[in-house]
């Protein structure tokens, strides 16, 4: 089986091609859900956040919105958090694949926000992309989030510029314009990396 890392900048569409190529019938597996997952009430990785950070879980939930103010001002604090949650996530990541494996899927995708990052993209058989153009980006995070300037250049700032992800593609989506447009581009490049597989 062949299998696929999905990427992109934040705001950039990579959940909305997930969601395109679902439809089309392929199996994705969203990481940052497992991510969701591994962090639940009641799930071995919370206490120990908990025991570490006990500000950012209230009522016995992860505050999602503390964590990640606190994770996005202190570079230490990501990776004591990664430390804690990624063990757990390329656990179950790598029963989903294998699952995929056994039902005979010819190919498997798995999406996830800071793969060139990690560098967890080398994981893969190949890497797809979802890219826009910076300003574009700017805007859509602004808007969907409700963030001033200064917050999203923060949120920009952990990760790697687009052109950096761009670079190590094997195939890049751009969704700058429409849905339509969108849809198209993927039917585009997912045939294109179906006949290189």
């Amino acid at each position: 089986m062949r299998t696929i890392g999905l990427t992109g900048g934040i705001a950039c569409g990579k959940s909305t091609v997930a969601r395109l190529l679902r439809e089309r019938g392929v199996p994705v597996l969203d990481l940052d859900q497992v991510a969701r997952d591994v962090v639940a009430p009641g799930e071995p990785a919370l206490a120990e956040i908990a025991a570490r950070w006990p500000s950012v879980v209230v009522d016995g939930a992860l505050d999602r919105k503390a964590l990640g103010a606190l994770v996005v001002a202190d570079p230490d604090a990501r990776r004591a958090l990664e430390a804690i949650t990624h063990p757990r996530i390329w656990e179950r990541m790598e029963r989903w694949l294998a699952e995929r494996a056994h039902e005979g899927a010819p190919v498997a995708v798995v999406e996830a926000a800071l793969m060139v990052e990690t560098g967890s993209y080398r994981r893969y058989d190949a890497l797809l992309v979802v890219s826009c153009a910076p300003a574009v980006q700017r805007a859509r995070l602004a808007a969907r989030e409700g963030y001033d300037p200064a917050t999203v250049e923060r949120w920009l700032a952990t990760q790697m510029p687009l052109a950096d992800k761009e670079a190590v593609a094997d195939a890049v989506i751009h969704n700058d314009t429409s849905a339509a447009v969108l849809a198209a581009e993927v039917d585009r490049v997912w045939r294109s990396m179906a006949e290189k597989g």
